[in-house]
């Protein structure tokens, strides 16, 4: 079914191809920032962690590397590859939220971790080609307004060599779990967002993992953007993807 631009989504989002879908998300992002470590604990039963330790593991950095962490909100995934690469290699988080990247810097000094936090637009990476040994997004593509242009920002950022890695929700196909599922993301997280004060972000969470590619699609959109090695895991039953790729050379 094809939707106009100017139609919102059931959250009050406006679509992602409208030019207010940006701001609008960005707004949200702003406003939940104070709440959003809790709902990531309270959603994922504190596994959320885990999975970006996961993601770090495909990112294949270690000492000297240098990491790139785009959409980083309160910087848990930069933070992690921080703890990877060392002191003598460069990690960069960006986001286009203020008070997430204001709460991301607090937690690296707060831990020691010194990661070098920007804001900046994953569709117009302000980073020179071939910069970064890894390049990471954590929970966030889904909120990009142009996917494909995304990953091949992240793609030219890369070094030869150098590997993409999206973490992302996805939506299992087998009941029970798919039954579960449905009833977590499309009913009770919405609950916890009026709990949270703020229902259209958290009513808006299931939609943007409604609209995302599965992870079969999401394969080809690395393949498109010249990746090589292309490989995806499933974790938590199918709810979690992790993609990975390698820029050839």
């Amino acid at each position: 079914m094809s939707v106009s631009p100017d139609t919102e989504a059931e959250s009050g989002v406006p679509q992602r191809d409208s030019d207010e879908f940006a701001d609008q998300v960005r707004g949200m992002f702003d406003r939940i920032a104070g709440v959003y470590d809790l709902m990531n604990s309270t959603m994922t039963a504190g596994l959320h962690h885990q999975w970006r330790q996961r993601a770090v593991d495909r990112a294949e950095v270690g000492p000297g590397s240098d990491a790139l962490d785009v959409c980083c909100g309160t910087g848990d995934l930069a933070l992690e590859l921080r703890r990877r690469i060392g002191p003598d290699g460069r990690v960069v988080g960006c986001d286009f939220s203020e008070p997430m990247l204001e709460l991301a810097r607090r937690k690296s000094g707060d831990q020691d971790l010194p990661v070098e936090f920007g804001w900046a637009d994953a569709l117009d990476l302000p980073y020179g080609d071939a910069s970064f040994d890894a390049v990471t997004i954590g929970f966030g593509a889904r909120n990009l307004a142009d996917l494909e242009r995304g990953i091949a920002e992240m793609t030219r950022v890369l070094r030869p060599g150098g590997r993409l890695v999206i973490l992302e929700i996805s939506r299992p196909q087998r009941q029970p779990l798919a039954g579960f599922y449905s009833l977590w993301f499309d009913r009770l997280v919405p609950v916890l967002g009026t709990l949270a004060g703020d229902p259209d972000a958290y009513s808006y969470l299931p939609d943007s993992v409604r609209t995302f590619p599965e992870p079969e699609r999401l394969a080809g959109m690395l393949d498109a953007a010249g990746l090589a090695q292309i490989r995806w895991l499933l974790l938590a039953g199918g709810i979690i993807a992790i993609h990975s790729g390698r820029k050839p050379g």
